[in-house]
């Protein structure tokens, strides 16, 4: 009994702060596969080790064309989406239906999230039943400390797709969300130009995401990330290299004497230099399992970053969205009341009191007071009483059908408020119920 009970006050059965995300991307090729294979490789070595042991990490698999993946997953979008079913139906290519598929899945981010909130968060303490029953003790289930998203090589998804920014938009609303930029670093440092373009995509994917990013050198069992990191952390070097490609000495660079590609790549080298200055770079192997411990370690440093610079951003965002959503019920709600306006009285056909009317009818002053006052508040109020000018001429019949919509439309937009969304929303209505 005792063993039992002592996982309930050990601190590291239920962390207090939300697991990590961290999902991987980079171009085809990179090894981001063989990476998100060692690093759950390791997580959950080390999570049988823990004393107890902890939750191990919580794996999505986003290539809807992979055949096989060499982890396993708990989320996988082959599960929800057929890519071959979808370059078929739609009549596409490889890379087509790659996006298309991650368009499909997006429509189901909300069923994604809520597994993930409830898998990964801890689970709230259950209020009483009763009056005089306790409350149900809170969840004793360990939870994950990392979730690890591996991506196709279309690194286009997260570039300029819409179906990248929904997902990551979603994944970091309710968890720190870290970026891991895979590069092949073989490959990347065999020119300045191969490395230049991988560091464009780099920019252009944390611009686009706005979440923190790691660049993580990978394949160091081959060669070593030290050229590369040279080149982000001193610009001379970078030229150098630059210079030495242009005057032919190095095989595959640029070779044949300049042009305007040696100039162009020594200014992206300056105006790279801040974004390099914000960014933490690591050397792993993902064969080898080298730099995986560096590699967390600089996790859980961006972690802390998105909580300091990235969390505020978040939560305004959050409410921007809620306030969106509350218009759109609104919206609903107005239009699954189009009932006629003359059946309930309103629009053209209302008829509303004089407030002169409601004074004469009061017995006392102060209770005239009292009536005008409160008809001030309600105006002020925005509840959607609208009085008529005295001077408005009252037109004919025929004026008021030509009319009267555009004036109740008017009428609508001033009670409703001054957002273009609610004024929308107003005519909307207005046509329902008056069509």
């Amino acid at each position: 009994m005792a063993s039992s009970a002592a996982p309930l006050t050990d601190p590291s059965t239920s962390p207090s702060k939300p697991p990590v995300a961290i999902v991987c991307v980079g171009m085809a090729g990179s090894g981001k596969t063989t990476f998100t294979h060692r690093l759950v490789s390791h997580l959950h070595n080390r999570a049988a080790a823990a004393t107890p042991p902890t939750a191990p990490p919580y794996v999505l698999n986003l290539d809807p064309a992979v055949r096989s993946v060499p982890f396993e997953s708990n989320i996988d979008i082959r599960d929800s989406v057929n890519y071959k079913e979808v370059m078929k139906q739609y009549n596409l290519g490889p890379n087509g239906g790659i996006l298309t598929s991650l368009n499909l899945f997006a429509t189901k981010v909300d069923q994604v999230m809520g597994i993930l909130e409830k898998r990964c968060l801890p689970q709230p303490q259950a209020p009483a039943t009763t009056a005089h029953a306790p409350p149900s003790p809170a969840s004793t289930d360990p939870v994950p400390d990392h979730i690890i998203l591996d991506t196709p090589g279309q690194i286009e998804v997260f570039v300029w797709s819409a179906s990248g920014s929904i997902l990551l938009s979603a994944l970091s609303t309710a968890f720190p969300t870290v970026l891991a930029y895979i590069i092949d670093t073989p490959r990347t440092t065999q020119n300045t130009a191969t490395f230049m373009s991988n560091m464009l995509y780099a920019v252009s994917i944390l611009y686009k995401t706005r979440l923190p990013m790691i660049l993580v050198f990978n394949k160091t069992d081959v060669k070593d990330e030290t050229e590369a990191v040279g080149w982000m952390r001193d610009f001379e070097s970078f030229q150098a290299a630059v210079r030495e490609e242009e005057e032919g000495e190095r095989e595959g660079g640029i070779g044949g004497g300049g042009g305007y590609m040696g100039g162009l790549l020594n200014s992206m080298s300056l105006v790279l230099e801040e974004f390099y200055a914000h960014l933490s770079v690591v050397g792993v192997s993902a064969a080898t399992g080298d730099g995986i411990e560096e590699f967390l370690e600089a996790v859980e440093g961006k972690r802390e970053e998105f909580d300091k610079e990235f969390r505020p951003g978040m939560d305004d965002r959050k409410a921007e969205l809620k306030k969106e959503r509350e218009q759109a019920d609104l919206g609903r709600m107005m239009g699954d009341l189009g009932v006629s306006s003359k059946a309930k009285g309103t629009g053209k056909y209302e008829k509303r009191p004089s407030p002169k009317h409601e004074i004469e009818e009061a017995e006392t002053v102060s209770e005239a007071e009292e009536l005008e006052e409160e008809r001030r508040r309600e105006r002020e109020d925005g509840d959607g009483w609208v009085e008529r000018d005295e001077d408005e001429p009252v037109g004919g019949e025929n004026d008021e059908e030509e009319g009267g919509k555009e004036g109740l439309q008017a009428r609508y937009a001033q009670a409703l408020g001054k957002s273009g969304g609610a004024a929308d929303m107003a005519s909307e209505y207005i046509r329902r119920t008056q069509g």
